[in-house]
């Protein structure tokens, strides 16, 4: 393996110059560099970035918290991320915290450790000291910047297009209302209903983990018998419902009715097709590396919020 000493050698210079050369921290004379560069050239030289990330107490590394990887909603957003980062000369280190606080402590500790360069979250967190954040999805109210879809329009499509519908009674089913993603979106969806009917009722919960979907899904057939429309809060939770209740014998839409949020692939693939709110996720993991991308270069100091729009995508599970 070629170590730096290696390269001092092969160029004839000391082992600081290249150090100085490799970190771009100090004077380094054009006729020194020129020969440090061939000699990195001709040797296939691999800096150490371990040792680099200690010796700057920063790494080109960025890491990304995710709540539960096995909600297809965020690969996809976290797929934006990485290959972002990729063209630009960073790596993505990804943490599943399976909806755990726990966890989320561990990571974030674990990342200041290992001297990462910034933060993207998909989970509340509050700004750190001398580490870049960029929040995502589920973020609260605060100093850090931000990268969004509108939620607030994305409510105001669902509620449009259930007044379309023929319905009695309505349950939405919410994410926690500490979050300001849940509020927008729900503030949004009421603004609509509230104009023709105020025959619903809200069923907040504290977590979508997919362990706990099922949960969620069956609790929904004992607490709700009268409900024939359903507007859940994510994709994964409306086929979740969709699927027991065929297995009840139930027929979509004519017995019940649903609408999902997110427009993750499978979306297009059950039968019928779920109508939903189609967020840009991945166009939002992309944006968030961008803009991580512009504070660690320093093109961007100004704090930000960034809003892209959502759609309805129709589908056949509403009357």
């Amino acid at each position: 393996m070629v170590t730096i000493k290696d390269v001092a050698k092969h160029a004839g210079v000391s082992v600081a110059s290249v150090s100085r050369y490799i970190n771009k921290n100090g004077y380094v004379r054009t006729e020194t560099g020129k020969k440090i560069a061939e000699a990195i050239q001709a040797l296939d030289y691999v800096p150490n970035e371990v040792a680099r990330s200690l010796f700057q107490k920063k790494s080109k590394i960025i890491g990304v918290l995710l709540p539960d990887i096995a909600n297809p909603y965020f690969p996809l957003l976290a797929k934006g991320i990485e290959e972002t980062l990729i063209k630009n000369g960073y790596m993505m280190l990804l943490a599943n915290t399976s909806d755990s606080e726990e966890q989320l402590n561990q990571y974030i500790t674990t990342f200041i450790q290992n001297n990462v360069s910034g933060i993207i979250t998909a989970l509340p967190i509050k700004a750190l000291p001398d580490v870049s954040v960029v929040g995502i999805d589920r973020v609260y109210e605060g100093d850090i910047n931000k990268v969004l879809p509108d939620d607030y329009l994305g409510g105001k499509l669902i509620g449009e297009e259930i007044l379309k519908t023929a319905f009695k009674n309505i349950l939405i089913i919410t994410g926690s209302l500490s979050f300001n993603s849940a509020k927008k979106r729900l503030e949004g969806l009421t603004d609509v209903l509230d104009t023709k009917t105020t025959n619903y009722e809200i069923y907040e919960t504290s977590t979508f983990n997919v362990n706990e979907v099922d949960k969620i899904s069956d609790a929904f057939f004992e607490q709700y018998p009268l409900v024939d429309t359903v507007i859940a809060s994510n994709d994964y939770l409306a086929l979740k419902i969709m699927q027991k209740a065929q297995q009840r014998g139930m027929s979509i839409p004519e017995n019940l009715q649903i609408i999902g949020y997110d427009g993750i692939p499978f979306a297009d693939m059950t039968y019928p097709k779920l109508t939903t709110i189609k967020q840009p996720v991945y166009e939002i993991g992309e944006m968030a590396a961008d803009v991580m991308i512009q504070m660690l270069t320093g093109e961007n100091t100004r704090s930000l919020q960034k809003i892209l729009p959502v759609s309805l995508q129709k589908g056949e599970s509403l009357r």
